[in-house]
């Protein structure tokens, strides 16, 4: 397993990356804007970690812009943790074998998603490639939120 990075949800993303990286010292290392989902992923990085050479493996803070406003109370701006995993379909077997929810099967062999025993939302990610879908995982529904 690999640490990757934890997500906020911003108001300003001018604001956000003036504090970020003019004031902290972090690093924008990669965007992504989605038309279709009305956000914004800013993926940014520690100065040192973000050197050539770290750049694929750096542990990373998102910044996830919401096109349409949202006031987010009640810590609603922190979202995830998230894991680089093996075998997703292997551990998350093993999560539900000792009593852990999926909230958000790996349904595409990828992404799923799991709470913490004090609510905290983990992403697990598959490394590599999505592997192939497979049952149980393709028919699970979702459960709770994620």
């Amino acid at each position: 397993m690999r640490y990757l990075h934890t997500m906020v949800r911003v108001r300003d993303v001018d604001e956000s990356l003036d504090f970020y990286c003019n004031k902290l010292g972090l690093v924008e290392i990669r965007r992504i804007e989605s038309e279709v989902g009305r956000f914004t992923l800013i993926f940014l990085a520690a100065s040192n970690d973000s050197e050539a050479g770290e750049r694929n493996s750096a542990p990373l803070l998102e910044l996830t812009y919401n096109w349409d406003s949202e006031d987010y109370q009640g810590g609603r701006n922190f979202g995830h943790l998230a894991f680089e995993v093996d075998d997703i379909y292997e551990l998350c077997q093993s999560l539900m074998d000792n009593g852990v929810t999926i909230n958000r099967p790996p349904r595409d062999g990828r992404m799923a998603f799991v709470r913490s025993p004090d609510g905290i939302s983990i992403e697990l990610l598959q490394r590599g490639g999505a592997l192939a879908s497979q049952e149980p995982w393709t028919s699970m529904e979702n459960t709770g939120s994620w």
